[in-house]
């Protein structure tokens, strides 16, 4: 019965940002031309995306907690 094992949204938040980063999860991607580098670039590119976007949940969660959000 896992139906009273609910996460928090920080939790939720957290675990979408992890199989967003990992790589075992990737499809191969076939690049033409220097794919080694094409594949780190795309890497960072996803990498710094999933810091931003996990930064972002974290003070929206951290606004509402501190209950800013009735003030405005």
């Amino acid at each position: 019965m896992g139906l009273f094992k609910r996460k928090s949204q920080l939790q939720g938040l957290l675990d979408t940002v992890n199989d967003t980063l990992d790589p075992s999860s990737w499809r191969s991607v076939e690049l033409p031309g220097s794919t080694k580098a094409r594949k780190t670039g795309l890497i960072a590119a996803s990498s710094i995306a999933g810091l931003t976007a996990a930064s972002a949940g974290i003070s929206s969660i951290r606004r509402r907690a501190e209950g800013a959000g009735r003030d405005s």
